[in-house]
């Protein structure tokens, strides 16, 4: 079935949009699809004539990457327990490493956002890229086929090996942050606090902070509590680390 079409897209949009197909090494059959991948939902607000945010691409394509990396993990680590697996392929999925992976592909270029959601950092928001890169992932597989989203991921990653070696140090940073902190200030000195909930019911967006000892050492944000806290605990390392050098 086609995918509904969008008003025309501006020349500038589409140097953009043909600079990230050049990146991916794929170019979509169906323009519409890569438009949908790369629309925030504030730019709706905005234009009511555009059909579609990326929210329901951002779905399919958060369960084609989780499938494509979990059987690429189970053969590369046949040893492995589901414990092992399941934490390296949520090193591969959550937290930074997509966002960051955006930003390798210069996706930031290419996001529609609202003019409100732009002035507040939107289109660099860690969410909003990682959402928008796993909407790329669904677009693809729509446009294509399973094979051809598998080969464009690990043409964006590269090796798995490679790249979990780099993600492990930020594995469970409020974890190293307790122990940062605890034989010097104790166990009870560290705190989180959610100080902002923004975004509609199915797309939150929280804002954390932590404090040592009443002192604000990091904020951080995510689109749940969990990884909006693991920010700010990322941010208090540095803090941290740079304060004692």
């Amino acid at each position: 079935m086609a995918f509904e079409i969008s008003p025309p897209v501006p020349a500038s949009e589409n140097q953009a949009l043909a600079a990230l197909q050049r990146r991916l090494d794929y170019t979509f059959r169906d323009a519409a699809l890569l438009e949908c991948a790369v629309t925030h939902p504030s730019y709706l607000q905005e234009h009511p004539e555009v059909p579609e945010s990326n929210q329901r691409l951002e779905f399919l394509g958060d369960a084609v990457l989780q499938f494509v990396l979990t059987e690429a993990l189970f053969d590369l680590f046949p040893t492995d327990r589901e414990g092992a697996l399941s934490k390296s392929r949520s090193a591969l999925t959550k937290g930074k490493f997509l966002s960051d992976l955006a930003r390798e592909i210069d996706l930031t270029d290419c996001l529609r956002v609202g003019s409100s959601e732009e002035q507040t950092g939107g289109r660099t928001r860690d969410s909003a890229l990682e959402d928008a890169i796993e909407a790329v992932i669904g677009a693809i597989f729509r446009d294509s086929d399973l094979v051809t989203a598998r080969r464009v991921i690990f043409h964006l990653i590269g090796s798995l090996s490679d790249r979990l070696a780099s993600r492990r140090p930020d594995e469970n940073p409020k974890g190293r942050l307790q122990e940062l902190v605890q034989g010097e200030h104790g166990n009870n000195a560290l705190r989180y606090q959610i100080i902002k909930i923004s975004g509609e019911e199915h797309a939150r967006e929280f804002e954390a902070t932590a404090s040592l000892n009443g002192e604000l050492i990091g904020t951080g944000r995510g689109t749940s509590k969990k990884s909006a806290e693991e920010e700010a605990a990322r941010v208090a390392l540095v803090t941290l680390q740079a304060a004692k050098n």
